[in-house]
């Protein structure tokens, strides 16, 4: 030690500069560093990645019009199928066969891919605004809470393939004239029909745990200095509630896609002569015995992309959520 204690503060403070210290990080990078440890959840996201940029971008790299009828050149299989049956009808002008009439498959895929993300994306999006408008409303303003709550229970009850296909023949026509076409009618009413039937879960969520948080010391600061009710909600109670948000919107995601791709294949979705997956496995059903390859193609798109869905949203709920961090 040195003679005098401000000589021992001066010492202490030069050992204390030679420790190296680590760089702070922000939230978004700890985010991301949880996540992608999180093997499942950095696959899934690579194939969603994948397959949104063959959606977007197929259509300039592969110009052919998935709704061309070519009777010629019907019922071609695809190439791969060469490999165990030399007889099969194959070309590198349709790499993964046509269908009965003729229309490109792999063009079908793109643009069926392209219908399904959008349908996903948009009704997920309206069923979590929905959803985390009436979990907030609920869980912060007491008054209100029953009501809607009980208006949640109803909802719940209310069974879902049948609504969902009372309501497309009740309001089929109506939108299609609104929207000046068959498909853009189609896509309001099966986005809106889908939001409405699936955003309870987010809201009992939501409520659940805004009821817990709007109890603690920093909310009831905020509320003793006059902060108003919105700017609590906005700055101190939604950003507590972005773990059950985030992994209820990939929920929400891979459950639009499904339910897009059951309307389509019951006929009650997109006009027929528009592709879809759901109405590509509609079509190949009929004929699977035949040509069970184009069963196959849809199907293995639609497990594939609601399979990345639902390991995203896991590897966004360990992200997000510390309490589940180090298992």
């Amino acid at each position: 030690m040195t003679d005098s204690p401000q000589d021992d503060l001066i010492a202490i403070g030069a050992l204390t500069d030679t420790v190296p210290q680590s760089p702070p990080t922000s939230r978004a990078r700890d985010i991301w560093d949880q996540f992608r440890k999180h093997k499942g959840a950095m696959l899934g996201l690579g194939f969603l990645v994948f397959i949104t940029l063959a959606v977007v971008i197929g259509p300039w790299l592969w110009t052919v019009d998935p709704q061309k009828l070519d009777i010629r050149n019907k019922d071609m299989r695809p190439i791969y199928t060469a490999i165990w049956d030399s007889s099969a009808k194959t070309s590198w002008a349709k790499p993964l066969g046509s269908d009965q009439l003729g229309r490109d498959n792999l063009a079908q895929m793109i643009a069926g891919g392209r219908v399904s993300l959008a349908v996903g994306w948009a009704a997920m999006l309206l069923s979590l605004f929905i959803g985390t408008s009436i979990g907030v409303l609920a869980g912060y303003f007491k008054r209100v809470d029953g009501l809607l709550m009980r208006t949640t229970d109803l909802f719940l009850a209310l069974p879902i393939l049948p609504l969902l296909l009372l309501a497309v023949t009740l309001f089929r026509q109506p939108l299609r004239e609104f929207a000046g076409s068959p498909e853009g009618g189609m896509f309001i009413l099966i986005v809106t029909i889908i939001a409405i039937t699936s955003w309870m879960p987010t809201a009992r969520i939501v409520r659940g745990d805004i009821l817990a948080i709007k109890e603690r010391e920093f909310v009831l600061a905020a509320r003793s200095i006059g902060t108003t009710n919105g700017k609590i909600i906005r700055r101190h109670l939604l950003p507590n509630v972005l773990s059950p948000i985030m992994v209820s919107a990939a929920l929400g995601l891979a459950t639009a896609i499904i339910t897009e791709s059951a309307l389509s294949f019951l006929g009650v979705g997109f006009p027929s002569d528009y592709p879809t997956w759901g109405k590509m496995l509609a079509d190949a059903v009929v004929r699977m015995e035949r040509f069970p390859e184009r069963v196959m193609l849809p199907g293995i798109a639609i497990s594939l992309t609601v399979l990345s869905v639902n390991y995203l949203g896991d590897g966004l709920r360990d992200a997000l959520d510390p309490r589940t961090r180090g298992r």
